[in-house]
C-alpha cells in the first residue's frame, strides 16, 4: 500500500488481485475505528464482491498499525436513526457470514478491540501478525457485545472460553489468541502482509463451486433459527448498557484512567 493510499479520504480501499477482493479499512488515524460511513462502505463492498463472479475470496485487513479499534465513539456527525444503524449492522453480519458464500479471510495486523474483534470473527478464517492484540472492549464500557459476536465467538471457542474472554477484559497477544482459537495462524510481523496475500491466493485457487458449497454447508450448521432477531437483541442490549448509569460511569472511568464504581443501575 502506498503512502498516498493510506492518506486517502476514502475510508475503505478496494483492490482485486487474481480473484481476491481485498478490503482495507482506511482510517489509520483512528486505528480504523468503525464509523457509520465505514460500516456502510464495508456493507456495499461485500455485496459487490458477492455479486462479482470474478471474485473468489474476500480479504479484510486494516491500514496502518491496527486492524480495528472498535466503534468510533468520537464520531460527531449527526446520528442516524437507531433503526437505520441496526439495519446496516445486520447487513454487515449477514453479508459477511451468510450471504457471501465465498470464503472471507481477515488479516489482523495490529490491535482489534470490541467491534473490531466482532468484525474479525465474522470472517471464515483469520491470520494474525505476531504484533496483533485483542481486547473484548464491551464490558469495559459497561455493556454487552454486538455485531454478531455473541453468536460467532462461542461457535469458534466454546461457551466458557467466550464468557471468560468477554468478562475478564484482558488484552491478549497473538500467541494467546491462537491458543484460545480466536485466530487460526500467527505469522511474523515483518512478512505479515505478504503472508496474508499468499494465503488469500491459496484459498482462491480452490475450485469456486467447492468453496461456495463448503461455506454454505459449514455456515448452516451453526446458523441460528432467527439470526436477525438475535442481532437486534444484541444491539438493543448494547445500547441499553451504554445509556445506563454504569455505562456512563465506565466511560468516565476510562477517560479519567481510574477504576469504575458500579451501582448496578
Amino acid at each position: 500500500m502506498t503512502e498516498s493510499a493510506a492518506n486517502s479520504d476514502t475510508v475503505l480501499l478496494e483492490e482485486t488481485v487474481q480473484g481476491v477482493r481485498i478490503l482495507r479499512l482506511n482510517r489509520p488515524q483512528k486505528k480504523n475505528a468503525l464509523s457509520a460511513e465505514l460500516i456502510s462502505a464495508i456493507v456495499h463492498a461485500v455485496e459487490g464482491a458477492t455479486d462479482d463472479a470474478d471474485v473468489r475470496v474476500v480479504g479484510i485487513i486494516g491500514a496502518g498499525d491496527a486492524f480495528c479499534s472498535g466503534a468510533d465513539l468520537s464520531d460527531r456527525k449527526p446520528a442516524a436513526p437507531s433503526e437505520r444503524v441496526d439495519d446496516q449492522v445486520i447487513r454487515l453480519v449477514k453479508g459477511l457470514r451468510v450471504d457471501c458464500q465465498k470464503p472471507v479471510i481477515a488479516g489482523i495486523g495490529g490491535v482489534a478491540i470490541g467491534a473490531g474483534v466482532s468484525l474479525a470473527m465474522l470472517a471464515d478464517m483469520r491470520l494474525a501478525s505476531s504484533k496483533a492484540r485483542f481486547h473484548p472492549g464491551y464490558a469495559r464500557a459497561g455493556t454487552s457485545p454486538d455485531c454478531g459476536l455473541t453468536w460467532t465467538l462461542p461457535q469458534a471457542i466454546g461457551h466458557e472460553r467466550a464468557m471468560r474472554f468477554f468478562l475478564e477484559q484482558e488484552m491478549i497477544g497473538a500467541d494467546a489468541a491462537l491458543a484460545l482459537g480466536l485466530v487460526g495462524e500467527v505469522v511474523d510481523a515483518d512478512g505479515f502482509e505478504e503472508a496474508f496475500a499468499a494465503y488469500c491466493q491459496k484459498i482462491a485457487a480452490v475450485a469456486p463451486l467447492a468453496a461456495r458449497q463448503t461455506k454454505h454447508l459449514v455456515t448452516g450448521v451453526g446458523l441460528l433459527d432467527d439470526l436477525e432477531s438475535h442481532l437486534r437483541a444484541e444491539l438493543q442490549y448494547a445500547r441499553r448498557g451504554l445509556k445506563s448509569n454504569d455505562g456512563k460511569e465506565a466511560v468516565r472511568a476510562i477517560l479519567q484512567k481510574r477504576k469504575p464504581e458500579f451501582t448496578g443501575r
